[in-house]
């Protein structure tokens, strides 16, 4: 458990598990919107032994800094957030993935620094919007989840998915300007380099999680040699929901890379 301070400000919260040579490949996973790097539990134990695993909580998440200022959250912020924790762990390049947000941001980081990633863990994620409109439909419903956290207070967590339900924020207006400046999209730039990753790729969505299913589907077919797990019983939490099913998946993934 540690933190690292950016030239922002910021201070971020993080954890690395596993072992501390340098010959294991590292993870890094991030969390969904109003999440925290806590949703992870379940898969620090398995996927630290034989790498490692690297988990923190986004700006405006969790144990991290929730700075005032609406300019310091964005896209571009998080993807040099990534960035910046593994330069601070010397890591060249990581498996790169997350939940929801946390994987779309994944492939943002992997469209920004395709170098730096040897493999993509995309888990009940979309990637975006091609059409202005659908793009501005899903900002408009960030937008009014900023006002409800701004309205109501942390209290909204708990009518959200199991990764929300059991987050622990500092405040709900680090949530809500996350929402404004990180959740809301400005461009097709992550949906539209799907088909220049290079990399192995794996999509994994829950069965129940109908949100995401079509976007599933389409990134495993746009992202080329992408694989596909569909995990039984789970919804938009998979790894939370059917946790043996959601290891076994992305184990059998990583075991194949080579390494």
């Amino acid at each position: 458990m540690a933190t690292l301070k950016r030239d922002d400000g910021v201070e971020l919260y993080f954890e690395v598990h596993g072992p501390e040579s340098g010959t294991a490949p590292t993870i890094l996973l991030t969390h969904g919107y109003s999440a925290t790097s806590q949703m992870w539990r379940g898969q620090v134990e398995p996927f630290s032994k034989a790498h490692r695993l690297v988990i923190w909580d986004m700006r405006g998440h969790g144990r991290s800094d929730s700075p005032d200022d609406p300019a310091l959250y964005s896209e571009p912020a998080t993807v040099a957030d990534m960035a910046a924790l593994l330069d601070h762990l010397g890591a060249e390049r990581a498996i790169v993935g997350g939940l929801s947000l946390g994987g779309y941001m994944s492939l943002a980081f992997h469209r920004v620094h395709p170098e730096r990633v040897e493999a993509l863990l995309i888990i009940d994620t979309g990637p975006g919007y091609k059409n202005d409109e659908a793009r501005e439909g899903w900002n408009r419903t960030s937008l009014k989840t900023a006002e409800r956290y701004e309205a109501e207070g942390l209290g909204v967590l708990a009518s959200g998915s199991a990764e929300r339900r059991q987050a622990q924020h500092r405040s709900a207006k680090g949530l809500a300007l996350a929402a404004r400046g990180m959740l809301t999209q400005r461009d097709a730039g992550v949906i539209t380099s799907l088909p220049h990753i290079r990399v192995p790729s794996l999509v994994v969505v829950g069965a129940e999680d109908a949100p995401f299913l079509a976007a599933s589907d389409y990134m495993a077919s746009k992202i080329p040699g992408a694989k596909k797990a569909v995990i039984e019983g789970a919804g938009h939490a998979a790894n939370i929901d059917r946790p043996e099913a959601f290891n076994a998946a992305i184990l059998d993934f990583l075991a194949g890379l080579g390494r």
